[in-house]
C-alpha cells in the first residue's frame, strides 16, 4: 500500500471518527435535556468525557506498547460502539456520566493511534501539509456530524445507531492495511511546571480556553433547549459557532506570527468575554439575533487555544515543544472537566442563560491577564517565533497531536535583539535600564532566558 494511500484511508477513519463524536457529543446534551436530567447531571456528562479524555491519553500508549497499533485501535472502535449503544438501552444520568467517561478514554485512544500512524509516514517535507489537512478534516467532520443530527434527530434508535456505525467504520482503514505497524507511541509528556516556567500566561490561557469550551460545548446546547429550540435548529446553531470558529482561526493566526501575540489573545478573549454579555443582558430567543451572537462567540473563543499554543512554544527552549504542549492539554483537560460543573451550578442559581456568564467571566480574566503580562515580558521579533498552526480547543486534541504538529521539529529563535543606529548590538531587557552596547567584534552574552523571570545580561 503507498505512502499516500495510507494517508488517505487514515484521513477517512479520522473524519468518520469526528462524525461520530460529534453526532454523539451533541445529542446527549440534548436528549438528556429531553429526558429530564438536571443541569448537574448534564455538567458531569461533559465532566466524565474530559476526565476519560485525560486517563485515554496517558494509559493508551501502555496498551499501544503492548498489543500493537492496529489491535489497541480495534480495542478502541469496539468500546466507542458499544459506549453510545449503552446510551441508548440505558438512558438514566448516572448511566450516561459513567459511559461518556468510557466514551472520552477509547476517543482520546483512537485519535492519538491515528495520529501517531500519520506522523509515521509523513517526512519533515510533507508534515505541515498533513497536518494542516487532518485538522481541518477534523473540524468539518465533527461540524457535518452536529448537522446530523438536524437529520436524525434525537428521539428513537436512529441516531444513536448512526453514530455507531461511524465508530465502527472508523476501524477499516487501519485494518486493511497490510503494511508493517508504526513504532510505538511516543506521547507528549504532561509537564505543568515546565509550561509555567515557560509561559505563565500559556497555563491561564489554558485554563480559560477548557472553562469556556467544556461549559459551551456541553451547556449551550441545554441552554437552547430551554429556549425552546427544536433539535435541527440547535444543530444549525452549534455548525455556524463552529464554522466561523475554524474559519477565523487562519487569519487570526497569522496575525499573531506578525504582531505581539498577547495583543491577539487579548482582542478576541475581550470580544469573547463581551459577545458572552450581550447574550446574558438580551438573552435571545429563537431568530437570526441568536445565530449572530453564537457566530461572533465561534470567532473570538475558538481560535485562542491555538495563538495560545503558538504564544508558549515562543518562549520554548530547544526540544521542548512536546513537554510544552502535553502540558497545555492537561490544563486545558482540567478546564473542560471543571466547567460543566461549575456553569451547571451557575445556570440552577441564576437561569439557563447564567452559563455564558461563566465563558465572560474566563475570557474578561485571560483578556486581563494577557494585557498585564505585556507589561512584563518583551515581545518576540519575527525571528524569534514559529509559525501558527490551526488547532482545535475542544475534545479532539490528544498528544498525538503533537507528535504530528511539525513545531515539534522546529527551533525556537532568541530572544528578541535590535541594531543600534552604530551598527552595534544592543540587548533589550524587561528591565527599565540602559541597553547593554557591545563592541561589534566582542562576542555577545547570552540572551536573556526562556523562563518568565529574565537575568539581566552581564557582558564579559
Amino acid at each position: 500500500m503507498s505512502s499516500a494511500f495510507k494517508i488517505y484511508a487514515l484521513f477517512i477513519g479520522s473524519a468518520l471518527l469526528m462524525f461520530g463524536g460529534g453526532l454523539q457529543g451533541l445529542l446527549l446534551s440534548v436528549r438528556g435535556a429531553e429526558e429530564g436530567f438536571s443541569l448537574t447531571a448534564l455538567g458531569l456528562i461533559g465532566t466524565g468525557w474530559s476526565v476519560g479524555f485525560v486517563a485515554g491519553s496517558i494509559t493508551v500508549p501502555l496498551l499501544v506498547k503492548r498489543v500493537g497499533h492496529i489491535r489497541a485501535y480495534s480495542i478502541m472502535a469496539a468500546i466507542g460502539t458499544v459506549t453510545i449503544l449503552l446510551n441508548l438501552l440505558w438512558v438514566q444520568d448516572i448511566g450516561w456520566i459513567v459511559l461518556r467517561a468510557f466514551s472520552g478514554f477509547c476517543f482520546a485512544g483512537a485519535a492519538m493511534i491515528v495520529e501517531s500512524w500519520l506522523n509515521e509516514v509523513a517526512d519533515n517535507k510533507s508534515r505541515g501539509t498533513i497536518f494542516s489537512v487532518y485538522s481541518t478534516i477534523n473540524m468539518a467532520a465533527s461540524t457535518v456530524g452536529q448537522l446530523a443530527m438536524a437529520v436524525t434527530g434525537t428521539f428513537g434508535h436512529i441516531p444513536f445507531v448512526v453514530g455507531a456505525i461511524a465508530f465502527i467504520c472508523a476501524l477499516l482503514p487501519s485494518a486493511l492495511t497490510s503494511t508493517p505497524q508504526p513504532r510505538p507511541i511516543s506521547s507528549a509528556r504532561l509537564d505543568v511546571v515546565l509550561l509555567y516556567k515557560t509561559s505563565p500566561l500559556a497555563v491561564i490561557a489554558a485554563f480559560a480556553c477548557g472553562m469556556a469550551n467544556g461549559t459551551f460545548g456541553t451547556l449551550a446546547p441545554v441552554y437552547g433547549f430551554a429556549q425552546k429550540l427544536d433539535p435541527s435548529t440547535i444543530a444549525y446553531l452549534f455548525s455556524v459557532t463552529a464554522i466561523v470558529g475554524a474559519i477565523a482561526q487562519t487569519p487570526f493566526g497569522r496575525l499573531s506570527d506578525r504582531i505581539d501575540r498577547r495583543i491577539v489573545i487579548v482582542g478576541l478573549s475581550g470580544f469573547a468575554a463581551l459577545i458572552g454579555l450581550l447574550t446574558v443582558l438580551i438573552n435571545p430567543g429563537s431568530g437570526t439575533l441568536m445565530f449572530i451572537l453564537f457566530g461572533f462567540y465561534g470567532l473570538g473563543a475558538y481560535p485562542l487555544y491555538a495563538v495560545a499554543v503558538a504564544h508558549a512554544n515562543d518562549f520554548a527552549k530547544e526540544g521542548e515543544f512536546g513537554r510544552v504542549a502535553g502540558g497545555m492539554l492537561l490544563i486545558l483537560g482540567i478546564g473542560l472537566a471543571i466547567g460543566p460543573i461549575v456553569a451547571s451550578w451557575v445556570m440552577n442559581t441564576i437561569a439557563p442563560v447564567g452559563l455564558f456568564i461563566v465563558t465572560a467571566t474566563f475570557h474578561g480574566a485571560l483578556a486581563v491577564t494577557a494585557f498585564m503580562r505585556m507589561k512584563v515580558r518583551p515581545v518576540r521579533d519575527a525571528t524569534g517565533r514559529v509559525r501558527f498552526r490551526a488547532m482545535s480547543a475542544e475534545k479532539g486534541v490528544s498528544p498525538g497531536t503533537v507528535t504530528l504538529d511539525p513545531r515539534t521539529d522546529e527551533k525556537p529563535g532568541r530572544p528578541v535583539t535590535t541594531t543600534a543606529p552604530t551598527g552595534e548590538a544592543e540587548i533589550i531587557v524587561p528591565d527599565p535600564i540602559e541597553p547593554v552596547v557591545l563592541a561589534p567584534d566582542h562576542p555577545k552574552p547570552d540572551a536573556p532566558g526562556d523562563s518568565e523571570k529574565s537575568d539581566k545580561p552581564k557582558p564579559e
